[in-house]
């Protein structure tokens, strides 16, 4: 099945502009979401767009009007380029929890495995989007370990983007003492995110 599908693409001034007009995506009516592919596509996309702007949007709060500068700094590109594939494979994570924990209580469906299976596919499909591959690794090794711990009952309702919040927190390149300063608002600035995403699933969900 070909999808069209948000992806990461290499770090560029031009990903600072178009997160701007992605802000606005939530108003345009989107299809339900009625089997698995749509499910991994919605993963896929809603887990990339919260990952991205988010984190440029704490970059560009923090720079302010010389933001554009620092793209003459490889090294503050490279931490950026980490610090944005580590936070989105931990919001694959979150998102993919959160909806297979409310289809199961919501829905009665109980195929809890196919949570692993999307999110490996997502993982392996972002390889040609040059996502490092230790990071795919180690990403797959985390969701292993919350998997088989996970209360599905109760995991959607349970504070479940937390994790995702507060890696941007931790990856964000930005110095620790002006992160402790900003924990607070940088957090809620995620969650509300997410409740833009849950929102959207709640009403799209067909299953």
């Amino acid at each position: 099945m070909t999808k069209k599908k948000f992806t990461w693409r290499d770090l560029s001034l031009n990903d600072f502009k178009v997160y701007f007009f992605s802000l606005f995506k939530a108003f345009i009516p989107k299809k339900k979401i009625k089997n698995l592919d749509d499910l991994e596509n919605f993963i896929q996309t809603k887990s990339a767009w919260v990952s991205q702007v988010t984190l440029y949007n704490y970059l560009k709060t923090r720079m302010g009007t010389r933001y554009v500068l620092h793209f003459d700094n490889d090294e503050f590109m490279k931490s950026v380029d980490k610090a944005k594939w580590n936070i989105y494979a931990v919001a694959l994570q979150d998102l993919s929890f959160f909806v297979f924990s409310y289809l199961k209580v919501n829905s009665n469906f109980h195929e809890m495995n196919k949570a692993r299976e999307i999110f490996i596919n997502i993982l392996d499909d972002e390889t040609s989007n040059n996502m490092p591959l230790e990071i795919i690794e180690d990403a797959k090794k985390k969701f292993e370990e919350r998997f088989n711990s996970i209360k599905w009952d109760i995991y959607y309702n349970d504070l479940p983007f937390n994790p995702s919040a507060l890696s941007l927190f931790e990856w964000a390149p930005i110095a620790d003492e002006l992160k402790n300063l900003d924990r607070k608002i940088v957090l809620n600035s995620v969650i509300l995110k997410w409740d833009v995403i849950k929102k959207e699933f709640q009403d799209r969900i067909e299953f």
